[in-house]
């Protein structure tokens, strides 16, 4: 497989980056002198403009490529992932968000220094920058991957590598001068980006296939394409495990990963909080639906025209790729190559720009702020902090992104499920340590250690290849929920408010 960047998508990928540079100025112009303003955008932020970013937030070159990859081999029971995001948004707006808004919270972890104490709000700050390290160093990785392949023809590390500075330079120039009210922006422009260059995919391929609708769709019905629900207890996107571990994902995503809720905390009170939720699930639905579609005219394409069924060739140098990025590769023409690179560098940015500001947010004010507790420190010191984490977390994540590099070729697990299975390291512990803190009257500082270790602990003793083989995601959300939850409940609250 060769890809060839024409001079026209060369102009493409430029003007992108000329527009990238431009609105990191525009948007980095305002002035802000403290932290909170950094991470909160003052509590400013529209409620439209929160919606698209945690939209954005959660599209990532993950879903990009994954989301066709699992509509050509599969069905479209991906869908009721956001069915089950919906509940849980529904959930989070209802139990979380008032409690956060009624701390005024900068993370959300200062609920549980509210609950249990200063030691356990620093005990979940660092559990979510470990496990969100390696799950946006996941993402980063699946994002350089497909712009070596596209720009340099190869996946080489040293070329996979200089695509990662590239995805992480451009999520800097937003984040680092500008912090949260910046990122918000720049999340609109790219997701009118990678949701343009879905569109004119969907189009491309629609009229290369030469079918009518109806034609279509009776030969997808007929190969069970078209399939939304699935009540089989064979693990994946089963209604089962919708409602059980992937409900838990969805609540730990938008509830209690900083990443996400950062945005919610900017709004204005906790009633446009709560909207931003529910429009962000309302807004994405249709964009999963998208990627979703383009798999299934890629089915088509690949077995019902081209190739008359045979096998497709999903190689790449030695390595598995998915289908979209074989359409990338060998069909298309020249313009929309250099469009969808920009639109999987957009779905890129969108998660990692996002995450240097949350990560930053909760290294300065859950652990840095309140260890240092110096009286002399002013706001402009604690600024300055805010934009050398932000840095930091740009090299640990790009340290991240590589190693991911390498993992992702031992485990040999598809894209989307190597994606899913890192983000449990940030989530499972969380959910048994908020369960325990909103819903009983349990739990202690020293508790919310041992349960944020053990769940992060059992997570590892899951993934594939380790102890056990098999385990579905879903299974392995529910047992180290229950275990961290399960730890929380052996102590009585030492410090209940």
């Amino acid at each position: 497989m060769q890809s060839h960047f024409s001079s026209m998508d060369w102009v493409i990928f430029i003007s992108y980056f000329l527009i990238l540079f431009l609105t990191s100025l525009i948007f980095s112009r305002s002035t802000i002198t403290t932290s909170r303003e950094y991470f909160t955008g003052n509590n400013q932020m529209p409620m439209w403009a929160v919606a698209i970013s945690v939209l954005a937030t959660s599209q990532s070159a993950a879903t990009f490529l994954g989301g066709p990859e699992y509509s050509y081999g599969k069905d479209l029971t991906f869908l009721g992932f956001y069915l089950s995001a919906l509940l849980a948004v529904w959930l989070v707006a209802k139990v979380l968000v008032p409690r956060f808004y009624a701390l005024r919270a900068i993370t959300v972890y200062d609920y549980l220094g509210h609950r249990y104490g200063e030691r356990a709000k620093r005990y979940a700050g660092m559990m979510f920058l470990v496990g969100r390290l390696f799950a946006s160093g996941a993402r980063l990785y699946i994002g350089a991957l497909a712009i070596s392949m596209i720009l340099f023809s190869d996946i080489l590390a040293e070329h996979v590598a200089i695509s990662i500075g590239v995805l992480m330079l451009g999520a800097l120039a937003y984040t680092y001068f500008g912090g949260v009210k910046s990122v918000i922006l720049s999340d609109i422009i790219q997701a009118v980006t990678y949701i343009g260059a879905g569109v004119a995919v969907l189009v491309y391929l629609y009229q290369a296939l030469g079918m009518d609708v109806a034609q279509m769709i009776s030969i997808l019905d007929a190969n069970e394409k078209l399939r939304l629900v699935d009540f089989s207890f064979s693990g994946g996107f089963s209604f089962w495990g919708l409602m059980s571990g992937w409900l838990l994902l969805n609540i730990a995503a938008y509830g209690l990963d900083q990443d996400m809720t950062q945005r919610v905390l900017s709004c204005r009170d906790k009633k446009e909080g709560e909207k931003s939720l529910m429009y962000s699930i309302l807004f994405t639905f249709p964009v999963a639906l998208l990627f979703l579609i383009i798999g299934l005219l890629l089915y088509l394409f690949y077995q019902h025209t081209v190739t008359t069924g045979a096998c497709v060739d999903q190689h790449f140098a030695g390595e598995k790729i998915t289908i979209f990025m074989v359409y990338i590769l060998n069909e298309m023409p020249e313009g929309l190559r250099g469009l969808v690179t920009v639109g999987a560098i957009a779905a890129a940015l969108s998660s990692t720009n996002s995450v240097l500001s949350a990560m930053a947010s909760v290294a300065v004010e859950d652990i840095y702020r309140p260890w240092l507790a110096h009286p002399h420190r002013d706001e402009a010191h604690f600024l300055r902090v805010s934009r050398w984490m932000v840095l930091l977390f740009s090299v640990l994540l790009s340290a991240m992104a590589m190693l991911s590099f390498y993992w992702q070729r031992y485990t040999q697990l598809p894209l989307l499920a190597f994606a899913l299975n890192v983000m449990a390291f940030a989530y499972a512990s969380l959910l048994g340590v908020y369960g325990a803190a909103i819903f009983t009257r349990r739990g202690s500082e020293e508790s919310v250690l041992w349960a944020l270790f053990g769940g992060f602990v059992t997570v590892l003793l899951l993934q594939p290849d380790l102890l056990f083989s098999g385990v579905d995601f879903s299974v392995t959300m529910v047992v180290g929920t229950l275990v961290s939850f399960g730890i929380m409940m052996t102590q009585k609250a030492t410090h209940v408010n």
